[in-house]
Order: structure tokens, then C-alpha cells, then sequence
């Protein structure tokens, strides 16, 4: 049996708690969607264009990358429904603390209610990647700050290009 999973998120950008998690997904199953969410009414940093470029661009130097077939697509919408249309019965969900788990919980139990026949799994971030969110991520390189210790070098690479000049 192809145990499919989806991991979804914004990807906004892309940050080494997202990869840690991506890396964890090998042990879980054999074939991971990382589904890009969009929403008309949010004005992103990247396109998603950029961010699934950049996604395929780190994911194809991961240690783990042999062990299950990696895909990424897009989605607008509930991602219940996005994994219903990758084929898949799990939807993974990083945690990085209590609160994280708080709000994660009350999803869960959404998604169950919408799609009993997809189970969410909860990862638990590594502890040198814990304290790495994107929001923060860009909030730091907006204001000129080195965000390389929380993002991989492409990305690191997309937002030095983005950064307003001094």
C-alpha cells in the first residue's frame, strides 16, 4: 500500500523547521505532498511559483529525498480537500511548542469531523529548529537582518534579493 501524506502550509518563505518536518516525513510514508495554500485575499512575499520552485530546489539535496517520492502543488482552500485530491490519508502538522499544539488540536478535530478518513499526525520540530517561524523570518529580512541560520542558502539567496535597498 502507497501511504500518501500532505504537508500544507504557506511556505512563506520556506524555513528550515518547514525542511526538519519534510525530512521527518520519510519515516511516515512513501510519497509527501507539500501543498502550497494560497489565498486570494493575502499578499505574499513570494509567488507560489517561486515558493514550490524554491521548495523542489531544497527538497532534491535532502538526505532523506530517496526514501519517498516528494511532489508539491498548490491548493486554494481546505486542506482536507487538497489532500482528498493528492490521494492522501494522512496530513502532517509540525509542532514547535504548547501553543502550536493548542491550535493544532482544535484543526485536527475540524478536519476529522470534515474527513474522518484522514488522520492527522503531529511532528514535533527538532530541538535546534524549534524556535524558527516564517512570519519572524520575515519580518527579520524586511528589516536588512541575516535570516541564514533560519532558512535554507536558496532561500536565504530569494530574500536577499527582495530586501529594500539602505
Amino acid at each position: 500500500m502507497n501511504r500518501v501524506a500532505l504537508y500544507a502550509g504557506s511556505f512563506d518563505p520556506l524555513t528550515n523547521g518547514h525542511v526538519d518536518i519534510i525530512e521527518s516525513a520519510g519515516a511516515l510514508c512513501d510519497e509527501l505532498v507539500v501543498a502550497i495554500g494560497t489565498h486570494p485575499g493575502k499578499t505574499p512575499m513570494f509567488s507560489a511559483a517561486e515558493r514550490a520552485a524554491l521548495i523542489e530546489t531544497i527538497s532534491g539535496g535532502l538526505a532523506t529525498a530517496p526514501a519517498y517520492k516528494l511532489s508539491v502543488r498548490t491548493f486554494c482552500g481546505l486542506a482536507v480537500e487538497a489532500a482528498r485530491e493528492a490521494g492522501a490519508s494522512l496530513i502532517l502538522r509540525g509542532l514547535r511548542d504548547g501553543s502550536d499544539l493548542d491550535d493544532e488540536m482544535r484543526m485536527a478535530a475540524m478536519n476529522a469531523a470534515m474527513a474522518p478518513e484522514i488522520k492527522t499526525v503531529f511532528l514535533a520540530a527538532s530541538p535546534a529548529v524549534r524556535h524558527i517561524s516564517a512570519t519572524l523570518v520575515r519580518q527579520i529580512a524586511g528589516l536588512g537582518g541575516d535570516v541564514s541560520a533560519f532558512v535554507p542558502a536558496a532561500v536565504a539567496q530569494a530574500l536577499a534579493k527582495r530586501r529594500p535597498p539602505r
